[in-house]
């Protein structure tokens, strides 16, 4: 892979390894709504300008009603659920749960797409993979009801993350530019929920650390992320460009673990371990090599949005943005 690659893999597997962080630090003082509305404002503003630069918007103009199906079910729905949800859990148990997207993307899948069969080794990756999400509840998260809402919470995102990944696969969205897509809908969702944020809105400044959360989370997470995320696709592929999933739930526990001093123990390591493991066997998709020639090139218009279908999609997946977009 060529040293382009690898500081744009660097770069994503930070800017969508940190987000849950930072969340985790903007819904201390904030409501979740605002945080939400706050990130996909900054992030609408920064891509908006770029998209219509580069002439991704006007495709968009005969299909706005799908631009905000999706723009509901991958960002707005996702974003206040993961808001939500790490009110009452840890920021690392939050991606921990988030990486189990590729095991609901194949589950959906099952009822979406008629020609999909699960059995063998993929059938015995699914049921890794959650024991892997029931081994971080019933050990990590236990019998506190607050914190299993939580989870719960941040499980449905997930699933909307998964059905988005499935919608990214079919018309008009695998005909449509990524950052066309993308910049739309964080408009959407901005515009959305903006009503609600301005009648949830703090009655005092909150402090540096929120504000700064806010900008990261907008800026970097989003923005910054998205447009990193199309350029590595563009150099690597899309296959290469997705590996980078892999890598976003150990920087979010590591995060968890230094910055806010979240315990880490075996269980939650064992119970990420097996849902990767049941990731990759489930959806029957290996990690690529990296250190091989450099790819074609593909198309943004398809070979992005695969991706972007999930940024973990990884396995698949999400996104989907990802996958969260977190």
């Amino acid at each position: 892979m060529t040293r382009k690659g690898w500081l744009l893999f660097a770069a994503i597997s930070l800017f969508w390894g940190i987000p849950y962080l930072f969340i985790k630090v903007a819904v201390g003082q904030l409501d979740p709504v605002v945080v939400v509305v706050g990130r996909t404002g900054i992030a609408a503003a920064v891509l908006l300008p770029v998209a219509a630069y580069r002439g991704a918007l006007r495709p968009l103009n005969r299909h706005w009603p799908a631009v905000a199906s999706l723009a509901l079910i991958q960002i707005a729905g996702p974003f206040l659920l993961i808001s939500y949800g790490e009110q009452h859990i840890s920021s690392s148990l939050t991606s921990l749960l988030i990486a189990s997207e590729p095991l609901l993307i194949a589950l959906l899948a099952l009822h979406l797409d008629r020609a999909e069969r699960v059995g063998g080794a993929r059938f015995a990756g699914l049921l890794l993979g959650i024991g892997g999400v029931v081994m971080l509840l019933g050990l990590d998260v236990g019998g506190d009801r607050l914190a299993l809402v939580g989870a719960g919470m941040v499980l449905l995102a997930t699933a909307g993350y998964a059905a988005s990944a499935l919608m990214l696969r079919r018309r008009p969205y695998t005909v449509l530019p990524s950052l066309g897509v993308v910049a739309g809908e964080c408009t959407v969702a901005t515009v959305v929920l903006g009503p609600m944020a301005l009648t949830r809105m703090p009655n005092h400044l909150p402090d540096a650390a929120v504000l700064a959360s806010l900008a990261v989370l907008g800026l970097v997470c989003t923005a910054v992320a998205y447009l990193a995320f199309f350029a590595l696709v563009a150099e690597v592929g899309a296959s290469r460009g997705s590996v980078f999933t892999y890598v976003n739930p150990a920087v979010a526990v590591t995060l968890g673990a230094v910055v806010l001093g979240e315990p880490v123990g075996y269980t939650t390591v064992a119970g990420f371990l097996l849902i990767i493991l049941g990731c990759l066997l489930s959806t029957g998709i290996t990690i690529p090599p990296v250190l091989a020639a450099r790819p074609r090139a593909p198309s943004l218009r398809g070979g992005a949005l695969d991706a972007v279908a999930g940024k973990s999609q990884a396995c698949d997946n999400s996104p989907g943005f990802a996958r969260d977009a977190t």
